[in-house]
């Protein structure tokens, strides 16, 4: 936000379940992996209306009446982990939102975040070799390295600052195709 003009307001539409597959956000099949989540998770997608990717269209309908949505973060893996055919299902999610909120891809890009890489021992880091290909399936999505983002000891988190660098990254690479060459963090 510091490196934006004054005027210009950044908002956060923020749907996260934790420990969920992509699944969860395929408009059509939801309800059939929501049915086998634990008890744990299923308090969490009730906390979603029972519908995650729903209430996150509904959102994003909501922030449309007062602003303009210039991108679509994702930070989502460590349960698809080796699933070759997450690019698609991904894929699958972006169009029905693209289509549901009536935006162009070539306007809003799908920016993804890594896992905790093998640098830091990463428990699931062998999906990043998938995320890492996901413009070959969607070519206006974007990747965000997580190298050198320090993670927690269950291998599986990042610390507070490991994501707080990759929050910077997902900054940056936005800065970056808005437009802003200097993108900088400060």
């Amino acid at each position: 936000v510091s490196n934006l003009p004054p005027h210009i307001k950044v908002g956060i539409v923020n749907v996260s379940v934790a420990g969920c597959k992509i699944e969860l956000f395929e408009k059509n099949n939801y309800q059939t992996y929501a049915s086998t989540a634990p008890s744990w998770m299923t308090n969490i997608i009730k906390g979603y209306n029972g519908n995650p990717y729903q209430y996150l269209v509904d959102t994003a309908r909501l922030a449309q009446k007062s602003g303009v949505i210039k991108g679509i973060l994702l930070h989502q893996g460590e349960s698809n982990t080796n699933d070759k055919e997450w690019p698609n299902k991904v894929m699958g999610v972006y169009n029905s939102l693209l289509t549901d909120l009536n935006l162009k891809a070539k306007d809003v890009p799908l920016i993804a975040g890594e896992l905790v890489g093998a640098d830091q021992k990463g428990a699931c880091a062998s999906m990043n070799k998938i995320i890492d290909d996901l413009p070959k399936t969607i070519p206006t999505a974007h990747v965000v390295s997580s190298a050198g983002c320090t993670s927690r000891p269950d291998h599986l988190h990042f610390t507070a600052a490991g994501y707080r660098e990759l929050g910077a990254r997902y900054a940056q690479t936005m800065l970056l195709l808005l437009g802003y060459k200097q993108a900088q963090a400060k």
